[in-house]
């Protein structure tokens, strides 16, 4: 089979490889139509991980089922599945909770797996035309039969839309308040949609990418360009000087000053500074326990200036860590079934699986309209 891998820094490429095939019982194997180039990819394409070389990348995934174990017993051939970056097992005491991303069974030694990512198991990608799912019964979520047609759609539910649901939950966002996201990326666009869709009165985005910021407006978001270092200041306007009830932060450890200097600790002291007192703030983006490729000392172990003073002065929480996918992509699928929500609006483009480094190029260098890239093994 074809599949886009991992040689080193920057330098990815598409090769014949082994087709994947069932394992165990429990697998299911699926071809894969859609899979997504996602910014947590480009940590790992970047060196910023200690991804090994040969790895095939890809956790955004869906496609239809192939064939399924001798002991799978809810999945079927030809179902068409949307696959959660998470790979959990279904029956430890985590995933038992709900807290999927969390699995104490598929990586032994740490909390947590998933589809081709650095420290998150050994699981290959699913930038490729085909991909082994472990748990199959438990890790594949059977769509509904627009599925084919909206490929775009509910492929997103694999990772960033729950994901920036979750930042959403993080913060405990209710209807009616006030919202500040950090970052316009794909996860901070889905978490502005998931915030307009529970109600919130006032959504608001901060970056500096004018073209992200513009898909901000199509979903009812105030757009907060921070290209002058004042986004603080205007969300503090346009609150009345209190300030957001909710903030989400949702770009991670390589957020970036204005002079594309990387501050780790940047927008997390931002949102200190433009939720209220007594607020609450949901992070998703990725941190990281170390960095070595990091230009800051502190960056490197995977630590951080945090103005945890004013943090504890204003009495404020904090919600961290990965989304677990399962305990929301069957509800939100149904309102992508039923046109209440459509998150495909962030494609820009569409690339067959040869043109992936094209992709990752374009993408990893924020080229203005590259804002999200689907993949199309077989095209």
């Amino acid at each position: 089979m074809k599949a886009l891998v991992y040689n080193g820094p920057c330098d990815v490429s598409v090769k014949n490889v082994p087709d994947a095939k069932i394992e165990r019982s429990t697998d299911v194997l699926v071809k894969i139509t859609t899979t997504n180039i996602c910014g947590s990819d480009l940590h790992m394409y970047e060196g910023r991980t200690d991804m090994p070389p040969g790895r095939i990348l890809g956790h955004e995934n869906l496609g239809v089922v192939l064939e399924v174990g001798p002991a799978v017993d809810r999945i079927k051939i030809g179902d068409w599945v949307a696959l959660p970056f998470n790979v959990g097992c279904g029956f430890c005491e985590n995933c038992e909770r709900g807290l999927s991303a969390y699995c104490l069974t598929t990586n032994p030694g740490m909390a947590g797996a998933a589809f081709g990512f650095a420290d998150m198991g050994p699981y290959a990608g699913g930038q490729a035309e085909l991909l082994r799912v472990p748990y199959g019964d438990y890790n594949c979520l059977v769509l509904p039969r627009d599925a084919e047609a909206k490929q775009n759609d509910y492929v997103m539910l694999s990772d960033i839309f729950p994901t920036g649901y979750h930042a959403t939950e993080l913060a405990g966002v209710k209807p009616g308040e006030s919202v500040v996201i950090y970052g316009a990326g794909p996860v901070g666009l889905m978490a502005a949609l998931s915030a307009v869709t529970k109600g919130a009165s006032q959504v608001m985005i901060v970056d500096t990418q004018q073209d992200r910021l513009a898909l901000a407006e199509k979903v009812g978001a105030i757009p907060i360009d921070n290209t002058e270092g004042d986004g603080v200041e205007q969300v503090m306007e346009l609150t009345g000087g209190k300030g957001a009830d909710r903030g989400c932060e949702c770009v991670g450890y390589q957020c970036c000053n204005l002079h594309r200097e990387e501050v780790p600790g940047l927008t997390m002291n931002n949102l200190v500074a433009s939720v209220k007192f007594t607020g609450r703030i949901g992070c998703v983006g990725v941190f990281v326990p170390q960095d070595p490729g990091s230009e800051d000392k502190l960056g490197r172990v995977g630590k951080m200036p945090f103005d945890f003073g004013m943090f504890w002065f204003k009495g404020q929480s904090l919600g961290t860590g990965q989304c677990n996918v399962k305990a929301y992509n069957r509800f939100l699928s149904k309102l992508i079934e039923k046109d209440k929500v459509n998150p495909a609006f962030i494609v820009s483009h569409e690339l067959p699986l040869e043109q992936a480094p094209e992709g990752y190029d374009n993408f990893d260098k924020r080229n203005e309209g590259w804002t999200k890239v689907v993949l199309k093994p077989g095209r």
